[in-house]
């Protein structure tokens, strides 16, 4: 990778990404209401579990798909997977955190290269406005010329320290927690983007009933800093 591609991925990593992607946290906080998560140990169980067992076999693969799907122009493709990640969200807060994280994103990269890429590729059946975050994103490293394997681990780091800081502000943990919790996250975010570049078309799914009651529990919940 060049040193360009590299800063290019560490600008789409960052958490100062006007995305949004800080106000929400899939879950994490109804985990907390709920007792499941009550300090350091719980909070990088929880995280490294929700990595593994859902983003790894989900996210991931179908993000490594749209990758590619944009580096080919492969409009029907990018349809199929940006649907597919649409229906995979069993909830309503997790379907309105993709969308609006997509559009986002979708409006930055318009604002910032008035001629980028989903100008040009968008599918005419998916808008900026029901585009799933996984798409957007790897519309932008395709654009930026960031390598798949690269891109992918940046996107999984992302995710992970996103959790992090969510538990830092929920549990609360403070600064050194969130750093000792994203060491020892190192080699599940490896063995994430394996997992996610591994998998066949036939083996991706997401099967983490907990997840999904606890977003569903999150968005009544009496009292939330992120939201719903």
């Amino acid at each position: 990778m060049t040193p360009l591609a590299l800063l290019r991925l560490l600008h789409l990593a960052s958490p100062t990404l006007p995305v949004g992607a800080y106000s929400y946290s899939q879950g994490l906080e109804s985990a907390i209401d709920a007792g499941i998560i009550r300090n350091e140990v719980d909070a990088q169980a929880w995280i490294g579990d929700t990595l593994q067992f859902s983003v790894a076999r989900l996210e991931a693969p179908i993000f490594c798909r749209l990758y590619r799907a944009w580096q080919s122009a492969d409009r029907d493709a990018m349809q199929h997977w940006n649907e597919f990640f649409l229906a995979s969200r069993d909830s309503a807060e997790f379907r309105a955190e993709t969308v609006q994280m997509g559009y986002s994103l979708a409006r930055l990269l318009r604002d910032l290269f008035p001629r980028h890429i989903l100008a040009e590729a968008l599918p005419p059946t998916v808008s900026e406005a029901s585009l799933a975050f996984p798409g957007a994103m790897a519309a932008a490293c395709v654009m930026l010329d960031t390598p798949l394997e690269a891109s992918l681990h940046a996107y999984l780091f992302a995710w992970t320290e996103n959790q992090v800081l969510a538990a830092l502000k929920a549990v609360p943990l403070g600064q050194v927690s969130g750093q000792r919790m994203l060491f020892a996250m190192e080699e599940k975010i490896l063995d994430a983007a394996a997992t996610a570049i591994a998998l066949d078309d036939d083996d991706i799914s997401n099967w983490t009933p907990g997840l999904s009651f606890l977003s569903m529990r999150h968005e009544t919940q009496h009292s939330r800093i992120f939201r719903s």
